[in-house]
């Protein structure tokens, strides 16, 4: 019997035609190249301040509120755009949370009901990209899982900073393809981090083998 650990999902990149479909505003999204930048201690103050501002908005309608990505781990080269997972009890009832962040001065860029209801506003001063998930989703899951891995495995750390320097020199202006080339990366990270869980047993699935 196959044994697949609870947050395991496979490899799976997403096409040009479903990242077209998902954006809300086309004419606002950047073309300008894709830059990585070393590590700033600041990215902690720019979350704090975001959170603030989102749960200034929602008060208790939003349910987790949570840095996450590559600006959440010290020592990791980053796009300087902090990355927050908000919650919220139903994320496809968006009178009940998008115009309460609207106000707050974020701008819906991305919708996608068929990934687990995934929204993405984007704020400004701080740059920041706040995913507005269903409390059930499984990806805020495991991207803790997977910042927390990162502030722990150095090697790990280093092996992904190297990977967003190389995609980030290839002048991507589109932050999908950006995303797509270093996919590879973070899913055999996964792996790993799956493989090692005490908690659950896996056996880890080779990317060649499921992607589509």
């Amino acid at each position: 019997m196959t044994r697949r650990h609870p947050l395991w999902t496979a490899y799976e990149q997403p096409t040009q035609e479903q990242v077209a479909a998902a954006r809300v505003d086309h004419d606002s999204w950047s073309t300008e190249s894709v830059e990585v930048v070393p590590p700033d201690r600041a990215w902690s103050e720019w979350f704090a301040a975001v959170r603030d501002r989102v749960v200034g908005a929602l008060g208790d309608r939003a349910l987790t509120v949570e840095h996450v990505g590559s600006t959440a781990v010290p020592g990791l080269w980053a796009k300087p755009v902090v990355d927050v997972d908000v919650t919220v009890a139903d994320v496809e009832d968006e009178d009940s949370w998008l115009p309460a962040l609207q106000d707050a001065g974020f701008v819906l860029r991305v919708r996608e009901p068929d990934w687990q209801g995934h929204r993405l506003v984007r704020g400004e001063d701080p740059p920041a990209n706040v995913h507005v998930w269903p409390v059930s989703a499984v990806e805020p899951r495991r991207h803790v899982v997977f910042r927390d891995w990162l502030c722990t495995h150095e090697d790990d750390r280093e092996q992904y900073a190297e990977a967003k320097r190389a995609a980030a020199s290839r002048g991507f202006t589109d932050v999908m393809l950006y995303n797509n080339e270093k996919a590879g990366v973070i899913y055999d990270l996964y792996e790993k981090m799956f493989a090692a869980d005490p908690d659950h047993e896996h056996d880890p699935v080779p990317r060649q083998v499921v992607r589509q």
